[in-house]
């Protein structure tokens, strides 16, 4: 892991505008080393150049889609072994679609659910077997809060992310002296190039609040967060409606 106050971060979906969001708010804290991950070199290559311009230094670059479940393995291994570990992993693997749920296109829909669970699920495990060999650090899991309780109009995204959220708290509680910390991180609507297009829900937010609320939390101990926080309360409500009644609402 890192030496003389230099924190190593890995970013899984390195592009994402969420992910490059918490390495920045971390740079302004101290010294960061980002690895970024992702599928598209041209994307992670403007991640990169972010980054930098935001006081981390020159992030190291891997090609890798979550779908390819095969390479899974042996791409984590080995950004750990060439970094000498990371303090920190920041998962952030997701695509948005399948709105329409029954009427989307079945490839579509399928894909979602393969990419936000399986192939994110696949790559949280990996992640999660590298720090506890190297003896500790934290993993941020970007979750949704869609996945307190999938709505009509998300449902199979919402179902995906539901699963990782389960997977992610469920493995932290089965070793919970392994020295890794899991934070699962549960945003609402983010103003993302994920949600162009789409009408902002209430209590919209943006990458930075996200990372912001992120980092907060990471200084305490936390292994759940809500941003913006009042969602938690929302939520907490919505879970418990008959479902009569949650169906009829405009969510």
């Amino acid at each position: 892991m890192s030496a003389g106050g230099e924190r190593s971060v890995l970013l899984v979906g390195g592009s994402s505008e969420i992910a490059v969001a918490i390495a920045s708010r971390l740079a302004a804290d101290g010294p960061v080393r980002p690895y970024l991950i992702g599928r598209n070199r041209d994307r992670l290559t403007e991640a990169a150049a972010r980054l930098e311009r935001a006081g981390c230094a020159r992030a190291e670059v891997a090609l890798l889609d979550a779908g390819d479940l095969a390479r899974h393995e042996g791409a984590i291994a080995s950004a750990f072994e060439h970094s000498g570990g990371f303090d920190l992993v920041v998962i952030a693997v997701g695509v948005l679609g399948a709105q329409q749920g029954l009427d989307a296109d079945p490839t579509t829909a399928v894909e979602v659910m393969r990419v936000n669970f399986v192939g994110c699920g696949s790559l949280l495990l990996h992640c999660l077997r590298q720090l506890r060999a190297q003896g500790g650090g934290s993993v941020v899991v970007l979750s949704s809060v869609a996945a307190e309780r999938p709505r009509a109009r998300n449902a199979i995204y919402g179902a995906a992310k539901a699963g990782l959220d389960a997977l992610a708290q469920g493995l932290a509680d089965a070793y919970p002296s392994s020295g890794v910390r899991v934070l699962v991180v549960r945003p609402g609507f983010v103003r993302t190039r994920m949600t162009v297009g789409l009408a902002p829900a209430p209590l919209a937010t943006t990458p930075q609040a996200v990372a912001e609320a992120t980092v907060r939390a990471l200084r305490g101990r936390a292994h759940t967060i809500w941003v913006p926080a009042g969602l938690r309360w929302i939520f907490a409500v919505l879970r418990h409606l008959p479902r009569p009644l949650y169906r009829r609402l405009p969510l």
